[in-house]
């Protein structure tokens, strides 16, 4: 359940309020202390990622109790509020330093708390709260803290301006006008999902850090400790030989100069190795459970080059990363995933696992600079981290395939009749293999077929689609509900019934180039009995998932077809929605189609809690149960609201 909001204390007329002495400071934050934190996590860059935003957060305010004597005073009544706008100026001041010093690349100073061990998340939200996420990390801080004031401590306009301007903002009228573009502000939605845990950082999930990287780390500080130790035995000898010998001071040896914070992410002896059969000894099967692979995995001068374009893309020709990718170095050691030539062109594939990011290098022969693509990897599994993109050309990819998969081949969506064509792939890489075309018409489009170790589960074949991404995109499918049956989660669309409805929905998925898929789902929501005994329709909702969490839908009415199978038509579509995911269930949606006898209808359709559908407008009929038809003049208006069991109306999409 989200936290409950402390009511907002009584703001001052003055912008900015009187200086607490240190005992009420501390009284007033310890009282507020969870509202301050709310506050100053949503103003700070997401580009922190989560668990240094939540700590970075807890440090603002707790930094933001005064360090010199203040005014003693005796708390009259109203002093408690002058002392909270005071220690909230402070917070909004630190947490708005927080994204220049991100902008200029500028490491934070440590501060408590410090967390050792563990690592601090909020816990994830659905599809709106991830929606909203992705707006607020598009705007500046000074917009996400003009949200804040307005929703989280309930401030008008005019008192917002004056907070921001106190807190150092030079526009606080544009940080406004930015805050007011933000989805949910309108409608109060944005003021609910604030309320969420997604952006609650007083309560949060611990787990673990990198345990390999860390008994990584304590070696080499054990083997560190010891070299210094040895260093320092070394030169007291040499100093005191110097000193018997009569040197001058300027003479005598100088101590070593450390060495840069950020040379370690350019060194290669820092990069991280799974051993090879650790995938078939753990239940966290992604990106981190990779051997490193490739014939060059031993080029330190490779490697170099890769790490030192990833810690300054300035050096790359091109740097691309997918919607919603930071391009910041990594944090901490990189993970070697593979490292060879591959038609001619040097990869390298490498894993943070600390921002769940992949980044392929590759100096392509003849090429003046190399390239850079990174992309997201949030929450990746046994599908969707079961293949990395090596080398491409327009109509060709190969991929680099996890340890797991044991069997693979490529089929065509729009020919489901057809077998699979099965395929070798030497040490893990795949030989070049058709993409769906990116311009012209639908003709084929070709997907993997692959299958994993039986040491993993047995029989579990599935299907994965490139999409111009790093990573191909994982396809299942839902199948449509059953009399009394309940109700049926996405699965792997590798079925003849689920071949068949790809079939027909394969076309769509070429608008979602270039947009961070991870997974698309086809779910025939509903099959309709058409009038005149034109046979079976099914509505189909498309619905497409990013790695950065929101996901778009669009929805089709599929007549009966004859022969090869072709697209239907789509008849609502939306985006950065929760529908058709198990965050949002229920559906209705409704199309105009004119039957092969000449008379023209309105149909609606609804998922399978959907008990009622009312048609009215320019025609009046009810139905029960999830489909509706009646005729309909062709230019006559229909409105469709739909029914649950508990009488809630339901909108259709689109």
């Amino acid at each position: 359940m989200p936290t409950p909001r402390e009511p907002s204390p009584k703001v001052p007329t003055a912008p900015a309020g009187q200086r607490p002495g240190i005992e009420e400071a501390e009284a007033v934050l310890v009282e507020h202390y969870g509202r301050l934190v709310r506050l100053a996590h949503l103003v700070l860059p997401p580009a922190l990622g989560r668990h240094r935003r939540v700590v970075a957060a807890h440090a603002v305010v707790q930094d933001a109790l005064p360090h010199t004597p203040g005014p003693a005073r005796a708390h009259g009544e109203g002093e408690w509020s002058g002392g909270y706008v005071w220690i909230r100026e402070r917070v909004l001041r630190a947490a708005l330093r927080h994204e220049r010093r991100t902008r200029r690349a500028r490491p934070y100073p440590p501060r408590l708390p410090l967390v050792l061990g563990l690592r601090l998340s909020p816990h994830t939200g659905g599809a709106g709260e991830l929606a909203l996420g992705r707006a607020l990390a598009q705007v500046p801080a000074a917009a996400r803290a003009a949200l804040a004031l307005r929703l989280l401590e309930g401030l008008a306009e005019p008192e917002t301006a004056a907070v921001l301007s106190a807190a150092g903002v030079a526009d606080p009228d544009a940080a406004i006008t930015a805050a007011g573009r933000l989805p949910g502000l309108s409608d109060g939605s944005a003021r609910a999902l604030l309320d969420a845990e997604e952006f609650d950082p007083n309560r949060v999930r611990l787990y673990p850090t990198d345990l390999l990287r860390r008994r990584y780390r304590a070696r080499t500080a054990a083997t560190a400790f010891v070299a210094a130790l040895l260093a320092v035995s070394a030169l007291t000898a040499v100093l005191a030989s110097a000193d018997r010998d009569g040197l001058p001071d300027d003479a005598k040896p100088a101590a070593p100069a450390r060495t840069a914070a950020g040379t370690s992410l350019t060194d290669p002896g820092t990069l991280r190795t799974t051993p090879a059969g650790r995938w078939a000894d753990t239940t966290r099967l992604d990106f981190t459970a990779w051997p490193a692979r490739g014939d060059r995995r031993g080029d330190r001068a490779l490697l170099g080059r890769a790490l030192s374009t990833w810690a300054d893309g300035r050096r790359a020709h091109t740097v691309t990363t997918t919607p919603g990718t930071p391009a910041a170095p990594p944090s901490g050691p990189s993970q070697l995933l593979f490292a060879a030539d591959v038609d001619g062109t040097a990869v390298v594939l490498l894993h943070d696992a600390a921002t769940d990011r992949v980044a392929r290098y590759a100096e392509a022969a003849g090429a003046a600079r190399p390239t850079l693509d990174i992309a997201r990897a949030d929450d990746a599994s046994v599908t969707t981290a079961a293949a990395l993109v090596l080398t491409r050309t327009p109509t060709t990819v190969r991929y680099l395939l996890a340890p797991w998969i044991a069997q693979a081949g490529t089929r065509d969506l729009l020919r489901p009749a057809e077998a699979t064509r099965p395929f070798t792939a030497a040490g893990g890489v795949t030989p070049p293999l058709p993409v769906p075309a990116a311009g012209g018409p639908c003709t084929s489009w070709p997907v993997l077929s692959l299958r994993s170790s039986a040491q993993i589960v047995e029989q579990h074949a599935f299907l994965a689609t490139d999409l111009g991404e790093p990573s191909p995109a994982h396809l299942t499918h839902t199948p449509p509900p059953g009399s009394g049956a309940p109700s049926r989660q996405p699965r792997e669309a590798v079925s003849r019934s689920a071949l068949d409805s790809w079939a027909r929905s394969a076309c769509l998925l070429t608008d979602l180039r270039g947009d961070g898929v991870r997974a698309v789902n086809d779910w025939v929501y509903a099959r309709q009995t058409l009038p005149d005994r034109a046979g079976a329709a099914a509505w189909v909702c498309t619905r497409a998932d990013t790695w950065r969490g929101p996901g778009s839908v669009r929805v089709q009415f599929q007549p009966p077809a004859t022969g090869r199978p072709r697209p239907g038509t789509v008849v609502a579509e939306r985006q950065s929605t929760a529908a058709c995911s198990r965050f949002g269930q229920h559906v209705v949606a409704g199309t105009r189609w004119r039957s092969p006898r000449g008379p023209w209808y309105a149909l609606a359709a609804g998922s399978r809690h959907i008990v009622r559908i009312r048609l009215s407008g320019g025609v009046s009929t009810e139905a029960r149960g999830p489909v509706a038809a009646v005729r309909a003049a062709p230019g006559a208006p229909v409105r469709v609201t739909g029914y649950q069991s508990d009488g809630t109306p339901l909108a259709p999409l689109g």
